[in-house]
């Protein structure tokens, strides 16, 4: 039973680590470092060229509301342009872009996917800083100023937004359609998450730099731009982890948000985590020298601890420990020391004393998982229309991202992932504009 012990206790680090101990140690580490240096305050005043970058394809359903809220933005109109590149675009998408005088469309009709595209626009790109935005997601209205204000500080590379997800359907609860997705079924689990994560890239910003910017909104500059393969999936994440690579920190800005509505259904969100985690397995190995922690002590500890963890070990682990938490319950895993016998692992030297704590917190930590998974389950099957179902949502959620994460994994093994997708339907709905602020 020694083995499965050593399992079972490495597991569970191993998840506590990644999601909550690593934030910890930077937290503390954070809160260290502001006693021994100057507070870090933007430059308000600073107003550099912006080229604004959205990459678009077949969204003639919300394209001319995201131009109409790009041009709302609270930046001198001769510093920024608007480049919405729709390469590949079969509907109206080109058509409705070039309405519009104050932006410029790029088109051609071979698809390439969203790296290709990215490319492309960035070669017409006259601005020092380059802002890419989601064609389905609005922004508020200060988000470029809040973004610009921080390039004052030259070893800045990047900044990245805030990313939050906006309850859809009616007030009172969950709506559906004929197509069988709920407004509730997706949101809440997965505005949950991205709140969470909100939070890690604060504390990675102030701890030293965000290690992945997401594509609703992320900015460079535009001489650190490297042109990406055409391959490439995870476009943002490889982009700005690249420029942290050379040197530059890429801060966190959560006064420059992007408002998204969540997946359509769970079978769209799934399709849309699958596909991130496949990218994100192609992207470890395209950042392999980030491994290399003593080149980037501080990088690395953020990219291994956040990441790459999180896709690959993490999951792991969620089924390592329910697995040798069930054999130590059922197969006795401590039983020896309990009875007086011969030490049933390195927890018990000499047989004595510690067993029965240990079957204790063996029969404890089995209980837990129990009912989380069956929380979880619970979860699946809940209605939309109440509160208490929403919060049985957040572990089914979390079981379901670790599962997509696995599915990723065999997706790329089997190079099954390209980087031009059909995209994943959202919720109906208007995720609105906010003031600058």
């Amino acid at each position: 039973m020694v083995f499965w012990e050593y399992t079972f206790f490495v597991s569970c680090f191993v998840i506590l680590y990644n999601y909550a101990g690593y934030a910890l140690i930077a937290r503390i580490a954070n809160e260290v470092k502001r006693k021994f240096r100057p507070r870090y305050e933007p430059d308000n005043t600073h107003l550099p060229s912006v080229s604004f970058i959205v990459a678009a394809f077949n969204e003639e359903d919300c394209i001319e509301q995201k131009i109409l809220n790009s041009l709302e933005q609270d930046y001198p109109g001769e510093k920024i342009e608007f480049l919405f590149i729709t390469d590949g675009s079969t509907d109206g998408t080109a058509a409705l872009i070039n309405k519009y005088p104050g932006v410029r469309g790029l088109h051609e009709p071979e698809r390439k996917g969203k790296s290709a595209a990215v490319n492309r626009a960035v070669q017409y790109a006259t601005g020092e800083i380059l802002i890419f935005s989601d064609a389905n997601t609005m922004l508020n209205a200060g988000a470029v100023r809040h973004i610009a204000r921080h390039y004052a500080q030259p070893k800045i590379g990047g900044v990245a937004g805030e990313k939050k997800v906006m309850p859809a359907g009616e007030p009172s609860g969950g709506t559906s359609d004929e197509s069988g997705g709920t407004s509730d079924e997706v949101g809440a689990g997965e505005g949950f998450y991205w709140k969470y994560e909100s939070f890690l890239k604060r504390v990675d910003s102030e701890f030293y730099s965000v290690v992945g910017a997401a594509g609703e909104l992320f900015s460079l500059r535009r001489d650190l731009y490297e042109p990406l393969p055409h391959h490439v999936i995870l476009d943002d994440f490889v982009l700005s982890l690249r420029v942290a690579t050379k040197g530059y920190r890429i801060l966190y800005e959560p006064e420059a948000y992007a408002m998204e509505l969540p997946s359509f259904s769970l079978t769209d969100e799934n399709k849309r985590k699958v596909r991130i985690a496949a990218g994100g397995f192609q992207a470890m190995g395209m950042l392999w020298p980030l491994l290399a922690f003593w080149r980037q002590p501080a990088l690395s500890f953020l990219y291994i601890s956040h990441r790459v963890l999180r896709w690959t070990l993490s999951p792991l682990c969620f089924i390592l420990a329910l697995l040798s938490n069930t054999i130590l319950v059922f197969a006795g895993g401590a039983a020896g020391g309990a009875a007086g016998g011969p030490a049933a692992g390195p927890f018990e030297p000499g047989g004595a004393g510690l067993a029965p704590w240990l079957n204790t917190l063996f029969r404890v930590f089995f209980a837990a998982q129990i009912l989380f998974y069956g929380l979880a389950l619970a979860g699946k099957f809940a209605g939309p229309r109440t509160r208490q179902s929403k919060w049985l949502k957040l572990p089914y959620y979390f079981v379901f991202m670790n599962v997509s994460v696995i599915q990723g994994f065999f997706r790329h093994l089997k190079g099954r992932q390209a980087a031009a997708w059909e995209k994943a339907r959202r919720q109906p709905g208007q995720a609105r504009s906010a003031p600058a602020k």
